[in-house]
């Protein structure tokens, strides 16, 4: 009996919010609009280059030259040797996970050709679906190779002894509103979340609280029913975001719509749960906007694998990077996008995000309080 109480008025809180969303053209608009316009109007804005490219390296030679070759260009602070697949389908399984940037292929002939004043051969195979790293990759190892090759074994003759053979995959183009507009998803709809945590400010600031004193409402049943509602409204913004990635922008979509909703909805879970934490102590919409802004949009720019790739070699960096979670999501709304990646590959960053929501929403629920102010 208690437990049907319970879920019935949190379903009250949820009804209630949901027309106080569609009755404020405010909140209605950035819960459901705002995440579209942002990424209409986001989508032009951003050309960056790439410090640290993560590789996988397929050595079908394995001789003691290629393996010098390896070592030099591992051996600055450009490139890192992430894994050493046995083959091509390994190579593939690593770049459908995200866990490299591209791949290095040494071909069996790769010492004999130099040995013999040939020009010698490599394939690049890019993970396009950043086509900032993508595009960033071929001129590094290009050049790379240029400075390498010829002091391992010089070759008379030849002004050029190396040739960089590049593939994209996911991206074949490397055009970066492919890559940019699934990753900026993650931005935009960040939205909803906020409208959330104003909510919850401005009743904190008119004390509509007050009423919820003589109620025998708990504090999880209200911050729950408060957030599922957002959550539900925020489904229009997933939609029209969706439509105007794929129909404006002409971004591919290889994946399910229906996991890329349902992840979302995984996602808000979490960033909600953020704006709930923030906005327990926070008494006032202006400090809730300011907060809002600036934990989800400054640092998801910049640390979240958006423009750059994530600094793993800092660990404060990473821990940074790993607590955000459009971090998580940015991972899965290219995957999905661009690979056309299914629930076991996204399965890491939506536990991610699953746990991160409940570990915010528990403290949450500790830390309100039913009282006025």
């Amino acid at each position: 009996m208690n437990n049907r109480m319970t879920l019935r008025r949190t379903l009250a809180i949820l009804r209630k919010e949901m027309r106080h969303i569609f009755r404020s053209p405010i909140n209605l608009f950035l819960v459901a609009i705002a995440p579209a316009f942002l990424l209409l109007t986001l989508g032009y804005v951003f050309s960056l280059d790439v410090e640290h490219v993560k590789l996988a390296v397929l050595d079908y030679d394995r001789s003691d030259l290629s393996r010098a070759y390896i070592n030099r260009i591992a051996a600055g602070e450009t490139f890192s040797v992430e894994a050493s697949p046995a083959d091509y389908d390994a190579l593939d399984a690593l770049l459908v996970a995200g866990s490299v940037d591209a791949g290095l292929v040494i071909p069996p002939t790769f010492s004999e050709k130099l040995a013999g004043s040939q020009r010698a051969v490599v394939q690049v195979l890019i993970d396009g679906s950043n086509s900032l790293v993508g595009s960033s990759v071929l001129h590094k190892i290009g050049a790379a190779s240029m400075d390498v090759v010829p002091k391992l074994v010089p070759v008379p003759g030849l002004s050029a002894p190396f040739e960089i053979r590049g593939r994209a995959w996911f991206n074949v183009n490397l055009k970066s509103l492919v890559s940019m507009i699934p990753g900026l998803l993650a931005i935009v709809l960040t939205m909803p979340a906020l409208a959330l945590s104003l909510s919850l400010a401005r009743e904190k600031e008119l004390q509509t609280l007050e009423g919820l004193v003589a109620t025998p409402m708990h504090g999880a049943e209200y911050l729950t029913g408060k957030m599922g509602a957002y959550m539900l409204v925020g489904i229009a913004g997933v939609l029209l975001s969706w439509a105007v990635a794929v129909t404006w922008f002409r971004v591919p979509f290889l994946g399910s719509l229906w996991l890329l909703v349902g992840l979302t909805l995984v996602y808000y879970f979490a960033a909600m749960g953020f704006s709930l934490l923030a906005s327990t102590w926070l008494k006032s919409q202006q400090t809730a906007l300011f907060t809002v802004m600036m934990v989800f949009f400054v640092p998801s720019f910049f640390v979240t694998g958006l423009l750059f790739p994530i600094d793993r070699t800092d660990l404060g960096s990473w821990l940074s990077a790993m607590a955000l979670p459009a971090t998580h999501y940015i991972a899965i709304a290219r995957g999905i996008f661009l690979k056309g990646t299914g629930i076991a590959f996204l399965l890491k960053p939506a536990l991610a995000l699953l746990t991160t929501g409940i570990v915010a929403l528990a403290i949450s629920v500790a830390a309100f309080k039913k009282r006025v102010g």
